[in-house]
């Protein structure tokens, strides 16, 4: 049954003035960050952050600086009606859905010949070119930056961004980071919450308001998981039935690892091999599998400390991010 309407808010200045004049009346105030398509795990961090503050606000917004131009910006769901149907059934509801249309759009014109966001193009990098034109590098740029907005000030974790998911997303979490950076600024929350099957991410933002100081707690919310076990992520919409089957083989050789951890096997390499194996057997392509210590994110050879096990892997055309907590 459906429960209040959200004030749906698509301007960044009416959103902090509606900030601020909630806070002047003592109110507090809670942040969901979301790029939409909402599924069980975005209502559990509402769920959750009603048991922290008094308002709430969900922002909605597919975020161009997070993307390569080789990635599925384009093609990332988007169901806004639905989305908005799904927070009205939370009980206690939300009080605003936060949908700017462009975070980066400063009120300059677009250079000529510049491309959309989430335009197709084989080559997600830029050369850069030293002294009499020779070639020194190559850099992955973003889909904003291939949009020639303007934008050129971002935010980075450094050590923490390089590791995990960084290494083959050069461009993520700075994209991640940077828009995280325009939301606490833009809503002034005094909590946000964010999801733990996204582990780097939810660690890299603690660092963030930590080294930066921002007046932000930031809450980290367990994974939520389909009957059958299967991470919920936006990004299963693109399984087939086959290789939804197939991706089963993570969540199940988490369990097993960790269960073998519990019972004495403290080997990281041989807990990682059991995963490997399991994932390539089912027909998945490994992109990394870490046991890595919770707050540094380092990889560990022997689990003598709470340690999280994480794990990226293709099914198709699909790349999941999975992990499991490891306390022994």
């Amino acid at each position: 049954m459906a429960g209040k309407e959200p004030e749906i808010i698509t301007d960044k200045n009416q959103m902090r003035k509606w900030s601020r004049t909630m806070r002047s009346k003592g109110k507090t105030i809670g942040l969901v960050p979301t790029m939409g398509y909402l599924h069980e795990g975005h209502i559990s961090l509402v769920r959750e952050a009603h048991n922290h503050t008094n308002l709430i606000v969900v922002s909605i917004y597919v975020n161009p600086g997070q993307f390569s131009t080789t990635e599925d910006l384009s093609t990332y769901p988007s169901d806004f009606d639905r989305d908005i149907q799904k927070l009205m059934a939370v009980p206690g509801g939300v009080d605003v859905v936060f949908h700017p249309y462009n975070l980066y759009d400063y009120g300059q014109r677009k250079p000529s010949g510049a491309n959309n966001f989430g335009s197709s193009n084989d080559n997600c990098e830029k050369t850069i070119c030293g002294d009499g034109g020779k070639v020194e590098k190559k850099e992955v740029v973003s889909c904003l930056e291939e949009s020639g907005l303007g934008h050129e000030t971002w935010v980075r974790v450094e050590r923490l961004e390089k590791l995990l998911c960084g290494k083959s997303r050069p461009v993520f979490f700075r994209g991640v980071a940077t828009v995280v950076t325009k939301l606490f600024n833009i809503v002034e929350p005094d909590v946000a919450v964010f999801g733990k099957k996204d582990y780097q991410q939810w660690r890299i933002i603690q660092r963030m308001v930590r080294d930066l100081d921002f007046s932000v707690e930031v809450i980290g919310s367990d994974i939520v998981r389909d009957n059958d076990g299967l991470a919920m992520s936006s990004r299963n919409v693109h399984l087939s039935p086959e290789e939804r089957e197939k991706a089963l083989s993570i969540n199940k050789s988490l369990l097993r690892a960790k269960s073998a951890a519990e019972k004495g096997q403290v080997d990281c390499r041989e807990l990682i091999n059991l995963v490997i194996q399991a994932v390539d057997k089912a027909g998945g392509r490994i992109d990394y599998a870490e046991i890595i210590d919770q707050e540094t994110l380092e990889a560990v050879e022997e689990i003598s400390s709470p340690v999280v096990f994480s794990i990226a892997a293709w099914f198709g055309r699909v790349r999941l991010i999975d992990n499991m907590e490891i306390s022994l």
